[in-house]
């Protein structure tokens, strides 16, 4: 390759390495894969190698990649945020470990082996022990001030303990360290989206970077965010790490000032201690709490890391032995959806199966619409597919540039695969879901959302019982668990006659509840307990339900034209009232609303404060509710009745302050009595 190929070349990977940065540490939406930008780094670093002409100040190769985000004041760092360089084979770390020899001699070097966290690494600033500042890394010598939201999260000491060993703290300086999500702690953030109908998130790494660059703390205080320190950025007056000789002092005492250091990190002795290090990782990064892409190797010795130094934008003395990339190229052969618990409708593209990380992988999740359009991805199309332990399997990235034409875009179904129920995507377009009452998809959690307390509040049927009943095939609707009797509810496991007969009292117990209760068991989305209970005052009867279109649903409280669209389009659904009747025909009766318009709690505001012995708190404000009172959590002026139980708090006393009727549990069960 002469020199003006080479040029064209470089340009051109300075420019592909620049909008992945950009993507990456900015916008946190990447669009290459971490191996893909690897390789395009090592590409324009073989160049430059060959041409040092072609070095230039603005190269990637020579700065920290990432630029401070104009939505946060830009901070300064005292010492730049130096990004580590990477080792990809052995053969890379002898490397890597004969050049550290030929600058410190032949003697055996120590080594400090840890995770490589794929987070956001920032840096904290401590003046008289107390957290003033936080910043994220941003270009490694200007970063974007996060102070507030590195605030929010438990694990970062706002202010620091005085180690009883080693040197006190100067007046300022700097921790730095990563922040992430741990597994597990994505999961159930997961979980609880797709519970509340909002857009799963991809991965830990990117939840993890935007959850900290929010312009809201509280959003960033809502995501169970983790922090690890690894380093001191600067000691007092001084810009390197102060009286410390070795890096594992550093993470003692940091260990020691109340700043979490991960466990997993090791002091190894020379090249053999590094690889038996790596190769532990190696085998357990799926079992670790948290997602890593290799292992840090850093010199020990803090004379030799001043002796070794660094290039422009790393260190000499440290680098990153990345593990490989659990990624591999197939081909989607087609796309189908699965019906979750939740009624939501999740595309999983089927793959020409491919070996990835020594498993066979044949499928991948498309997480939601909004993923698969974003993605675009066809029938037919080349893709990278990533897994990382257990989870199912992704599609990274399409590889659209070896499209032929003849891939086929995916057109989502109108009904549900599973019952042929209507399928209907939310307002924001993120989730498709069967409307099916007795989709048997979602049937186990429909029916312990039916036996709920605000539902038919049937007692027993828990997750374990649920199951059971759903698969052995006894449950096939919720009428079912009416048509239920002793021989079979005993021929269940850890089902004993005694138990057995007192589900089937709490089913008898439940066949007459309030209708606002029967229209909250059905569950409609978007009707919580407030809205069944508008509807039920409204039109006295389910049946009513069958046919109001959207103007007669809007006329109800507090339903809008969005709401009344899926409570309409729910009634229409012939399934859905072949349900309703089921049920009806099984025993139920509900029961309409009762007049609430007289009474000692007609209209009036009531405020339930300490433990009451009749009555569970959620018991009286049903009561209260039921004759035609509202329960409101605080006390104020517009308050008009105060009950106190036993052990009554802050809420009696400003009861008193403001001249509010307060009630003992007595005179409030006289008065329910005088109600009913």
């Amino acid at each position: 390759m002469n020199l003006e190929t080479a040029r064209s070349r470089a340009e051109e990977l300075k420019q592909q390495i620049a909008r992945a940065d950009h993507r990456y540490y900015v916008l946190d939406d990447p669009e290459l894969t971490d191996a893909e930008y690897d390789v395009l780094v090592r590409e324009l670093q073989a160049l430059e190698g060959d041409f040092p002409a072609l070095r230039t100040a603005d190269s990637p190769t020579a700065r920290v990649a990432g630029a401070p985000s104009e939505k946060f004041r830009p901070v300064t760092h005292r010492v730049p945020m130096l990004s580590l360089s990477n080792a990809f084979s052995d053969e890379e770390l002898v490397e890597f470990d004969t050049r550290v020899h030929k600058v410190l001699g032949p003697e055996e070097v120590t080594y400090v082996c840890e995770p490589k966290l794929d987070g956001l690494a920032v840096e904290l600033t401590y003046v008289d022990g107390q957290l003033v500042e936080g910043a994220t890394r941003g270009d490694g010598n200007v970063g974007e001030d996060v102070t507030a939201n590195l605030r929010t999260i438990r694990v970062v000491p706002l202010a620091l303990r005085r180690p009883a060993d080693g040197p006190p703290a100067p007046p300022r300086f700097e921790v730095r360290g990563e922040v992430f999500l741990r597994r597990a702690d994505f999961a159930r953030l997961n979980a609880r989206r797709e519970k509340e109908g909002e857009p799963l998130y991809v991965n830990p790494r990117n939840t993890a970077a935007g959850s900290l660059r929010q312009l809201d703390p509280a959003i960033t205080a809502a995501r169970p965010l983790s922090f690890f320190a690894y380093e001191l950025g600067g000691w007092g007056d001084d810009a390197g790490t102060g009286p410390f000789t070795r890096h594992t002092e550093k993470l003692a005492w940091l260990a020691a000032a109340g700043c979490p250091v991960n466990p997993e990190n090791r002091r190894v002795q020379g090249l053999e201690g590094v690889r038996a290090a790596y190769g532990d990782f190696l085998a357990r990064r799926h079992a670790l709490a948290y997602d890593v892409d290799g292992m840090v190797v850093k010199l020990d010795g803090e004379d030799a890391r001043r002796r070794l130094g660094q290039v422009s934008r790393s260190p000499r003395w440290a680098v990153a032995y990345k593990f490989a990339p659990e990624e591999a190229r197939t081909k989607v052969e087609s796309i189908e959806v699965n019906v979750g618990r939740t009624g939501a409708l999740t595309p999983v593209a089927f793959l020409t199966p491919v070996q990835v990380g020594g498993v066979t992988v044949s499928r991948a999740t498309l997480h939601n619409p909004l993923e698969l359009k974003r993605k675009d991805v066809r029938v037919g199309d080349q893709v990278f597919v990533r897994r990382a332990g257990d989870v199912i399997p992704e599609i990274v990235k399409v590889i659209d540039s070896v499209r032929t034409g003849d891939e086929q875009e995916y057109v989502f179904p109108e009904r549900c695969p599973v019952c042929g129920a209507a399928a209907v995507m939310d307002e924001d377009g993120a989730i498709l879901r069967c409307t099916g009452l007795d989709c048997p998809a979602q049937l186990q959690a429909r029916l312990q959302h039916f036996a709920s307390r605000g539902g038919m509040d049937i007692e027993g049927l828990g997750d374990k019982l649920a199951e059971q009943l759903v698969e052995s095939g006894q449950v096939k609707r919720a009428a079912d668990l009416y048509r239920l009797d002793l021989p079979t509810l005993t021929g269940l496991e850890r089902m004993g006659e005694k138990s057995a007969q007192n589900f089937l009292a709490a089913l008898e117990r439940s066949k007459h509840p309030p209708l606002r209760r029967f229209l909250y068991a059905l569950g409609i989305r978007h009707v919580g307990e407030a809205t069944a209970r508008a509807l039920a005052d409204h039109f006295k009867d389910v049946r009513a339900l069958y046919d109001a279109d959207v103007e007669a649903l809007t006329r109800v409280k507090d339903v809008g034209p969005e709401m009344a669209k899926v409570i309409g389009g729910f009634f229409a659904e012939e399934k859905n009232r072949e349900g309703v009747e089921a049920l009806l025909a099984a025993g139920v009766s509900p029961q309409p609303p009762e007049d609430t318009s007289r009474g000692p709690f007609a209209g009036k505001t009531v405020v339930l404060t300490g433990t009451l012995g009749a009555l569970t708190r959620e018991q009286a404000k049903e009561e209260v509710e039921r004759r035609g009172g509202k329960v409101s959590g605080s006390v104020s002026r517009k308050t008009d009745f105060v009950v106190a139980g036993e052990e009554s708090g802050s809420k009696l006393k400003k009861a008193a302050e403001l001249g509010v009727r307060v009630l003992d549990e007595r005179a409030f069960l006289d008065l329910l009595a005088a109600a009913s």
